[in-house]
């Protein structure tokens, strides 16, 4: 009795995993299809935009350069929000037994500050400068 409940159990798992694998499998396909179908449409938003800011600028050269500084303008934001908030936490949570850290936090929220201002005032730069400057 104990040989016959063994196998059933053995038999059943064994079913059971090749049935699992079978749905892992065919979740896993239409998901590469999905990924697949969304990494297309972000390479064409992608070439849309670039062929937009090179019509926009009149150059292949200059639109290729006000695109890469807007994608700097959009991605400096969170990355210097996440280091100013470093040199707050180095400043004002660790900086009180510290005082070696005060400064360190210091210094890390006035060079992320500097940062953020200056990415996000090159692209206004570039585009008076291609706007004015080339005649």
């Amino acid at each position: 009795m104990k040989k016959a409940i063994i196998i059933i159990t053995i038999f059943t798992i064994v079913f059971g995993i090749f049935i699992c694998t079978n749905t892992v499998k065919a979740a896993e396909q239409a998901i590469d299809q999905e990924t697949e179908s969304k990494l297309v449409e972000i390479k064409e938003s992608t070439a849309n935009s670039l062929k937009d800011y090179q019509e926009k600028y009149g150059s292949d050269v200059y639109g290729l350069v006000a695109y890469i500084l807007n994608i700097i303008r959009i991605y400096s934001i969170p990355f210097c929000f996440l280091g100013i908030a470093i040199g707050a936490i180095h400043k004002y949570v660790i900086g009180i037994r510290k005082l070696d850290t005060l400064e360190k936090g210091l210094g890390l929220i006035v060079t992320f500050v500097t940062i953020l201002i200056i990415c996000q005032i090159l692209p206004l730069a570039f585009a008076v400068f291609v706007k004015f400057g080339r005649g």
